[in-house]
């Protein structure tokens, strides 16, 4: 991937990812082609953090049912980004 701005879709944002902004790690849904690198230098450059490090995981798609057909959600990648002590994304300061 060229553009950094199609890099991360949106923030998850649950209970569980709120708690571990207290660790300095954050979650980001990311586009399904796009690597460790690309992810780090998005976050760097949107948010103006330092990253430590980048765990990614490809997520399957839960089966649904509507009526008595049988879909299934879309697969997904996430990213679990650690930074620096100290700094701090704010859209999670929020909630």
């Amino acid at each position: 991937m060229k553009d950094l701005t199609r890099v991360i879709v949106r923030p998850v944002v649950t209970e569980k990812t709120t708690d571990m902004g207290e660790n300095d790690k954050y979650v980001f849904e990311v586009a399904s082609e796009a690597n460790k690198a690309e992810v780090k230098q998005a976050v760097e450059k949107f948010f103006g953090v330092k990253v430590i490090d980048v765990h990614t995981l490809n997520m399957k798609g839960k089966p649904k049912r509507l009526g008595r057909y049988m879909g299934r959600r879309k697969d997904w990648k996430k990213a679990i980004v650690t930074v620096q002590s100290g700094d701090k994304i704010d859209l999670f300061d929020v909630v």
